[in-house]
């Protein structure tokens, strides 16, 4: 090594290369450009007097010293973000309370990885997700009922702070043999004559008539409602109707080939998932490390997702 410079955040680039399996996506990740992250690690390499990952290759490969020090990130980063933990906790800020709600019906996939995750290491916060509301979480956010609220429909309220958390596709699933399974994408006028199945939720809540059939002056057929995402693709499945979901929502039975999915529109249509909180919780590290931990849950659990 030419001189004592490895730093915490060559071990953090290092880690969201081999995630996200490019540059380009390694930079959206935390927040550089392309060229910033390239610099950076052109000046590592040059700074250790080795190569560390082959160029031009999709998912990046490694060279022996760069898995060298991607094992030494899993070993140093947990400790780094422990110890930060214990010096909030040694500060006397560790005592909380995150009362949650969830606007989105398919986020349990992730959110729950992320909720035992958090639990594990502050187990001082109480952490619930109450049932039963009667009231709309955003308000009920505002009023102090609720510390976050998962939302992808951000409404302009006073005190109310959303930080993004990842951007999404939303796809429509079809049954296997439908005529527009084959399809590239497809245009508002291709859902008039279907039945669109969608969670019980108003429709100025869903992209799909926000984003998409609204604008062009769409309705489709008839729409049908299902509570539970597994009865809206058997639905799908059975040829019953069609649904949009984010394509997360739909890894699971696309891999196994229960239905298809099309994109919506030529160029796709795209969403940002929020984390609604109050902005005088802000400063709270536990609620910080809250939302860190979300993000960096969600890269890990889902596919085909993208950074803010």
């Amino acid at each position: 090594m030419k001189r004592d410079t490895l730093e915490l955040r060559h071990l953090r680039t290092l880690v969201a290369l081999r995630d996200a399996g490019s540059l380009v996506e390694a930079a959206e990740r935390i927040h550089l450009t392309q060229s910033a992250l390239s610099h950076q690690l052109k000046e590592l390499e040059s700074r250790l007097d080795a190569s560390l990952f082959v160029r031009k290759t999709r998912p990046v490969e490694f060279t022996r010293a760069g898995q060298r020090l991607l094992a030494l990130a899993e070993q140093v980063l947990p400790l780094v973000r422990m110890a930060e933990r214990d010096l909030s906790r040694l500060s006397g800020h560790e005592s909380g309370r995150l009362h949650m709600a969830i606007e989105c019906h398919s986020c349990f996939q992730w959110l729950m990885p992320t909720i035992d995750h958090f639990r594990d290491h502050w187990p001082e916060v109480e952490v619930d997700i109450p049932g039963g509301h009667h009231f709309e979480p955003l308000p009920a956010l505002a009023r102090g009922q609720l510390d976050l609220v998962i939302t992808a429909d951000p409404q302009p309220l006073s005190g109310i702070d959303y930080e993004p958390l990842f951007h999404y596709q939303g796809l429509l699933a079809v049954a296997r043999q439908h005529p527009l399974a084959e399809r590239s994408h497809i245009t508002p006028e291709d859902l008039a004559a279907e039945t669109l199945i969608t969670y019980p939720v108003e429709h100025s809540r869903l992209d799909i008539f926000t984003q998409f059939l609204d604008p062009a002056g769409v309705r489709p057929c008839e729409i049908r409602t299902a509570e539970l995402t597994i009865m809206m693709m058997q639905l799908v499945a059975s040829g019953r109707g069609v649904c949009a979901l984010p394509n997360w929502a739909l890894t699971e039975y696309l891999v196994r080939d229960y239905v298809k999915a099309v994109r919506i529109g030529e160029n796709g249509m795209w969403s940002t998932l929020y984390a609604a909180i109050r902005s005088d919780s802000r400063g709270q590290v536990w609620m910080e490390d809250f939302l860190r931990t979300a993000r960096e849950t969600s890269f890990t659990v889902l596919e085909g997702i993208k950074p803010t």
